[in-house]
C-alpha cells in the first residue's frame, strides 16, 4: 500500500486557508479564494473585503458567479450544487458546479467500486472517462461516480449516476454497501477542490455488462484487481479521487473476514 500513498499523501498535504482568503456569505465561512480571485469579487462589486471577502447573500453570489465566468475564469457547467458553511448544515445559496474550484466551496459526490466475485477473488468494473470530459478526460474512474446537485442526497444520486452511467437498475443500485466517507483539500488545475465522497461497494451478478447512457465514458473494462491495484500504485492511468476510494477499497479486501479467498493478492 506504501505506492498508494502518494496520492493519500497529496490530497491532504493542503492546510487551510494558507494563501486563500477566507469567503463568507454573511458571518458564514463557505470558501477560500486566492488573492487576484478576492481582488476582481470586490471590483464587481460582489463582495467587501477586510482580510476575509464578505458576500451580503445568495444574490451577490449569483452576480460573481457570472462575472467570474465572463472573465474566463471558470466555464459554466448548467448544474446547481448546495452551499453550505459544514457539511450537512443549512443551505445558503445554490451555485454552479464550474465556480466551486474557483470559490473553493465544499462538494459533495458519489463513488461506487463495481464489484464481481470471481473463484479467484474479486474483479472490479472500471470506467474510461470521455475524451472530451472537460476534467481528466481519458482517465480511468469508478464504475460508477458523480456530484451531488442541488436538493439531492447521497441515495439519491446513486441510484441516478448509476442508470445514466452503467445503466445499473434502480433495484440493482439500491443494493450498494455504503464504506465511508472521503474528504480532501487539494489544488487543481481547475482551482481549489474541497470534496466529500461518499463511498460505496455494489456487488454485481457475474453477467453484468454496463453500459453507457450520458455519454460521459467511452468504454468499461472488468479488471482483477491485483491489476487494478497495479495500475494505482505505479501509475497516475486513474482519475486523481479516484485512486483515494481505491485505496480505501484494497485495504478493506485485505483487512475484511471472507471478502478475499484464502491465498488472493490485492
Amino acid at each position: 500500500m506504501d505506492e498508494l500513498m502518494r496520492h493519500v499523501s497529496t490530497a491532504h498535504a493542503l492546510r487551510l486557508p494558507g494563501h486563500y482568503r477566507v469567503l463568507r456569505l454573511g458571518a458564514e465561512p463557505v470558501g477560500f479564494v486566492t488573492a487576484a480571485v478576492a481582488e476582481r469579487l470586490v471590483v464587481m462589486g460582489c463582495g467587501e473585503s477586510g482580510g476575509d471577502v464578505v458576500m451580503s447573500g445568495g444574490d451577490a453570489l449569483a452576480r460573481c458567479e457570472a462575472g467570474l465566468a465572463a472573465a474566463g475564469l471558470f466555464r459554466l457547467r448548467g448544474e446547481a450544487f448546495d452551499v453550505r458553511a459544514v457539511p450537512g448544515g443549512p443551505v445558503l445559496a445554490r451555485v454552479d458546479r464550474g465556480a466551486l474550484p474557483c470559490l473553493g466551496i465544499a462538494a459533495e459526490g458519489v463513488h461506487v467500486n463495481g464489484l464481481v466475485r470471481g473463484h479467484d477473488g474479486w474483479r472490479l468494473w472500471v470506467a474510461k472517462r470521455s475524451a472530451s470530459k472537460a476534467l481528466d478526460p481519458g482517465k480511468l474512474d469508478q464504475l460508477v461516480a458523480g456530484g451531488i446537485c442541488a436538493g439531492m442526497d447521497a441515495a439519491e444520486t446513486l441510484v441516478k449516476e448509476a442508470a445514466e452511467e452503467a445503466g445499473i437498475s434502480e433495484a440493482l443500485a439500491r443494493q450498494a454497501r455504503f464504506v465511508g466517507v472521503i474528504n480532501y483539500a487539494m489544488e487543481r488545475p481547475e482551482g481549489l477542490r474541497r470534496d466529500t465522497l461518499h463511498c460505496y461497494d455494489l456487488e454485481l451478478p457475474a453477467d453484468f455488462v454496463p453500459v453507457a447512457q450520458d455519454g460521459e465514458v467511452e468504454s468499461f473494462s472488468l479488471m482483477r484487481i491485483a491489476d487494478a491495484a497495479a495500475l494505482a500504485r505505479n501509475t497516475d492511468a486513474f482519475k486523481f479521487n479516484v485512486n483515494l476510494v481505491l485505496a480505501a477499497l484494497f485495504e478493506r479486501l485485505a483487512t475484511e473476514p471472507g471478502m478475499l479467498p484464502p491465498g488472493a493478492v490485492v
